[in-house]
Formats: structure tokens, C-alpha cells, sequence
């Protein structure tokens, strides 16, 4: 099974059983379906991820949730129509890192604000991301790529899947916490970035662990250091970029937000669903298996992660001169 359908499965098949049931005073709602807006297109971990909460949660209220993909300019165009939404609890997003931390940055003139016009319900899962190299490079970790990309600057190709995109930027902030220079070769999506990654025509990059495992378990690259802030199960050995570059920490998240004002005992009701379908040991254990993490939080501690993370993307976006729109 593709590694994103199973993900998708294993979501959908136990998160229904998880979640509560409505408490005394938000029997009310809600009374009409609830729209979840995803920002990408149909068939990938975004919406694969949507369907399955969506599912999870009209099997609770029995109430139609209804996933609708609104795709374009980055993640934009979807991630407006929620900002732009009444704040009745009816209009949901399924935002992610780059459509809350990191497109503000890239896109001087957005029609919403990021920060102000969105309610965070809570996270639902991360995706490691993981920096891989050619073989043909001669380095076995951290410190053996960045002498590397030291002796010889401007040598080593990273491969993205697009200009702006988070594989794009963590890349970018690996070259200015090592204080070295990369050449960034944008592509159109990380399966092509990745056929050219394994054929050696570039040296580098940085991608999410499902699309890059099973080449890193063929051999075809090799795992140098995990982005985020522990290593991870599924590569054994492999440290973490932070434990040679201070300071460097990439997390790749995805969750649930509403418009600004929406009702409190709404968001509060859609969190603890969220984090009572995540805290099965069988979800868990299903979600890694596809390489992906449970990420349950408050309200409060989303708020603080994607404050964290605009702050970082920022500081990348304005050191790299990056700019879209």
C-alpha cells in the first residue's frame, strides 16, 4: 500500500472509535455540515489527513464534515477562504507550516493576516524531515557535508520541490547555521526533485522521511541527520542536524484552525477529539509505521508552535531573499 493511503487508513480506521461525545452545552452544534478546507490538492498528506479527522468527527456528531480542496497560489487561495469565513465553527482549515509560518513571509500582500484572523484548534500530526546526500558526495554526516560545502563553495547542489517551499528554506537555513554555500536547484514537486537526487545530477536536500525512506533503506541515498528535535525510530543512528549545528530544528506540522472569534466551546470540543483519537496506542503506532508522529496539543500550545516557527521562517525567508507574488 502507497505509504500516503495507508496513512489515510490507519487515521481513518481508528480515529472514529476515539473521539467523545458531545458535552451538556454544545449539544447544538452543529445543525448543518461543517466545511474543512484543505489548501493543496486531492491525494496528498495533507488531504489524506483532512478525510480522516472529517470522517472521525461525522461519525461522532452525526453530522456531515465535508473535506474541499481550494488549491492554488501556494496554499493561499484556500487558506483566505477560511480567513475570510464568518466564525460560526462551520468553516474549518487544515493548515500546515507552510500555509501559517512560512507563506506570510513569502508573499508581501495577502489579503489576510496569518497571525490575527485564525483561532488554532490544536495540531494533529508532524512529518520528520530528514537531510539526505549522493553517495557519490564522500560524506557520512553533519560535520563531513559542511567541511565539504566549506572547501568547496557553491559545489554542492540541494534539490527542492519548489522556490519557497519548506524543503526549499530548511535547506536554506542549514547553509546559514554552517556557514556554507549551497547551489539550490528548484523543481516542480519532490518526486522529480527526488529522481534527480538518486541519479547524482544533485547532491543534497532535505524531504519529508515517508517520501524519502525507502531510498535511503535501498541505498540510493544516504541519511546524514534528522531536522527536527530527536531522532526517529525508523533510521537507527542517525542523530540529529541540531547536535552538530546549534540552533537548527526543523518541524513539519499539520492541524486545525478556525477564523478568529469562532466559538470557544467549539474549538475546545473539535480539540479534545483531536486528542483523544491521537492518544490511541494503535493510532500511534500505525502513524510511525508510515513515518509520521501523533501531534496532540492545546489550543494555546499550537499558537505558541506556529508563533515559533513564523519567527524562524521569517528570519530564513528575509537571510535568503526569498520572495513570492
Amino acid at each position: 500500500m502507497h505509504r500516503r493511503h495507508a496513512l489515510g487508513a490507519a487515521l481513518c480506521g481508528a480515529a472514529s472509535l476515539a473521539l467523545p461525545r458531545p458535552v451538556l452545552g454544545q449539544a447544538a452544534w452543529p445543525q448543518r455540515p461543517v466545511r474543512l478546507i484543505v489548501p493543496f490538492a486531492a491525494g496528498g498528506a495533507t488531504d489524506i489527513l483532512a478525510r480522516a479527522i472529517a470522517q472521525a468527527w461525522q461519525a461522532e456528531h452525526g453530522q456531515a464534515f465535508v473535506v474541499e480542496n481550494r488549491t492554488g497560489a501556494g496554499g493561499t487561495i484556500g487558506t483566505e477562504t477560511v480567513a475570510k469565513s464568518a466564525p460560526d465553527g462551520y468553516t474549518l482549515l487544515l493548515g500546515t507550516t507552510a500555509t501559517q509560518s512560512i507563506t506570510p513571509h513569502l508573499y508581501p500582500r495577502l489579503s489576510y493576516d496569518a497571525a490575527k484572523d485564525f483561532a488554532p484548534v490544536g495540531t494533529v500530526a508532524s512529518v520528520p524531515m530528514v537531510l539526505v546526500v549522493h553517495p557519490s558526495l564522500g560524506v557520512s554526516d553533519v560535520a563531513g557535508l559542511v567541511a565539504k560545502a566549506r572547501a568547496e563553495p557553491g559545489q554542492v547542489t540541494f534539490a527542492s520541490s519548489g522556490q519557497g517551499s519548506i524543503t526549499h528554506l530548511a535547506a536554506e537555513l542549514f547553509r546559514a547555521r554552517g556557514g556554507v554555500e549551497l547551489s539550490h536547484v528548484p523543481y516542480r514537486g519532490s518526486a522529480q526533485a527526488m529522481t534527480d537526487l538518486v541519479s547524482g545530477r544533485v547532491l543534497m536536500m532535505v524531504d519529508h522521511l515517508p517520501t524519502i525512506l525507502p531510498h535511503i533503506q535501498s541505498g540510493a541515498v544516504r541519511a546524514l541527520g534528522v531536522a527536527g528535535p530527536r531522532p526517529v525510530s525508523s533510521l537507527p543512528g542517525v542523530p540529529t542536524i541540531g547536535a552538530t549545528l546549534s540552533g537548527y530544528e526543523v518541524t513539519s506540522w499539520f492541524g486545525v484552525l478556525t477564523p478568529a472569534g469562532s466559538p470557544a466551546p467549539v474549538v475546545a470540543l473539535l480539540n479534545a477529539g483531536i486528542a483523544r483519537a491521537l492518544a490511541q496506542p494503535e493510532i500511534v503506532a500505525r502513524l510511525r509505521e508510515q513515518g509520521a508522529e501523533p501531534l496532540s496539543g492545546s489550543p494555546e500550545d499550537f499558537a505558541a508552535l506556529i508563533a515559533r516557527d513564523s519567527r524562524l521562517w521569517g528570519e530564513v525567508v528575509r537571510t535568503a531573499r526569498v520572495t513570492l507574488g
